[in-house]
């Protein structure tokens, strides 16, 4: 095959994913609930959260990022912090909002992808934070440098529940 014909053939996508956790805080420092389901508010975030534009009381707030309305985590990253590090790290630790399975986060930069019957964009990765290990207590920081989540932003709201699917558009 030569060149031309191999940058004619279509990009296929096969992953699919599911979503396992939903989280959320009012504030910064509290802790992070777990939630069968959270509103996603276009262009603005999570209804309720630390995060929602026009309302931050984050710790990141002082920082506005518009890509920042939505943050999501791997549930392999969790089994490979255990696996790789002896990490124990229960889903709402991770402080992201949606904790996801099957799904290829690093490869999702600058790509819109359906959560559920809401639509996201994914901004840029996110970087781990000392914060965390303050708030945890536990070595995490250099363990997820190249896997501590997704920011997005809010393309088309609605509701997320556990169990949704996550997919390509």
């Amino acid at each position: 095959m030569d060149a031309q014909a191999i940058e004619k053939k279509p990009v296929v996508t096969s992953w699919q994913g599911v979503v396992r956790f939903l989280h959320k805080t009012p504030r910064a420092f509290l802790p992070m609930r777990t939630f069968p389901e959270i509103e996603l508010i276009a262009s603005r975030g999570i209804d309720g959260d630390r995060y929602l534009i026009g309302q931050e009381t984050g710790f990141y707030s002082h920082k506005p990022e518009e890509g920042r309305q939505i943050t999501l985590f791997e549930m392999e990253t969790l089994e490979a912090l255990k696996r790789d590090h002896g990490i124990d790290m229960l889903p709402e630790e991770h402080r992201r909002n949606v904790t996801v399975e099957g799904v290829p986060l690093n490869h999702l930069v600058g790509r819109r992808f359906r959560l559920g019957e809401t639509i996201v964009e994914a901004t840029r990765l996110s970087t781990p934070c000392r914060h965390i290990e303050e708030i945890l207590g536990k070595p995490v920081f250099d363990p997820m440098i190249n896997r501590s989540g997704l920011n997005c932003k809010i393309i088309v709201g609605g509701t997320l529940r556990v169990g949704d699917t996550v997919r390509p558009i």
